[in-house]
């Protein structure tokens, strides 16, 4: 079945964080009914089918090589690399982590820190080489995973020192280039402004160096100063050791386990109170004849 364009951005705002987060906090989600009439899924009426199977359906048209946008990287990355060959009690993932003047859109942090770049066949690779150079200030590795239209122009772009991935027609992940793991090129004062205060004062202690007791105006100043004096791969070490502390995902292996597959990038990637946890799994196995009439 053709897709009209307006058909296929519908699917994607199905799993953007306003629908996720409105079913969330409301337990249904007047989006999710709108979105999803517009995509006019096929959905088999006989089989009782939920808001889960219209989530599943829409990913499946997404999967399409040509339509694939942003999430169906997202999703690909989680489940092969986090869940594949990690998992959330011995890896974290962070989500559009502000470095430098970009964001990563994927980290995966376990021993080390590496970041991903997603390119799919919606996107450009304008501004890589920039975004390259950010992220090799504050990730031990960096990566472009992309699709075969973008794979040749990745590799004319980004110097050997980054790891090119590649996802395939069936959505498989592999390695077209392993990214060189480099924590001593890292800059100290990237990786500060990158943190969030209590992270930042939670690394220097985690590095032997007491925090001075000043006016917060003056913190922000003082911190720095003392992130430009240290030493990169081991300043590396001490940051992923954090994050997988603050950022820890462990707790959202219960909710994961009861969404589908296809949100479970989602899960892992757009914050939610963990009192709305039961609200989000009650919408999600809502009937799909009941929740298009959601308002």
């Amino acid at each position: 079945m053709t897709r009209d364009p307006r058909q296929l951005a519908a699917m994607s705002a199905l799993f953007s964080s306003a629908v996720y987060r409105e079913m969330a906090r409301k337990g249904r989600s007047a989006r999710f009914a709108r979105l999803h009439n517009i995509a006019r899924l096929e959905m088999n009426r006989e089989t009782r089918a939920t808001v889960g199977d219209a989530f599943n359906s829409a990913f499946g048209v997404l999967k399409s090589v040509g339509l694939r946008d942003e999430y169906v990287y997202r999703a690909a990355l989680t489940q092969k690399i986090l869940l594949g060959t990690h998992s959330l009690n011995t890896a974290c993932v962070l989500s559009e982590f502000r470095t430098g003047t970009c964001k990563a859109d994927v980290v995966i942090l376990n021993g080390t820190a590496t970041a991903y770049e997603i390119k799919s066949e919606r996107d450009s690779i304008t501004r890589l080489a920039n975004q390259m150079d950010n992220y090799k200030k504050v990730f031990a590795k960096a990566y472009v995973i992309v699709g075969d239209s973008h794979l040749s122009g990745v590799f004319d772009t980004v110097s050997r020192e980054i790891g090119i991935m590649r996802l395939s027609r069936r959505n498989q992940i592999s390695t077209e280039r392993e990214a060189e793991d480099r924590p001593d090129r890292i800059c100290p004062v990237t990786v500060f402004e990158s943190l969030r205060s209590a992270e930042a004062q939670a690394v220097l202690l985690e590095m032997g160096i007491s925090v001075p007791e000043v006016p917060n105006t003056r913190l922000h100043g003082v911190m720095r100063h003392s992130f430009e004096r240290l030493k990169p791969a081991e300043l590396h070490f001490a940051m992923v050791k954090i994050l997988k502390r603050t950022r820890n995902l462990a707790p959202l292996s219960a909710l994961v386990d009861q969404l589908p597959l296809s949100l479970h990038a989602a899960a892992l990637s757009i914050q939610i109170r963990r009192c709305e946890h039961s609200r989000l799994v009650k919408a999600v196995n809502t009937p799909l004849d009941a929740a298009i009439s959601w308002n």
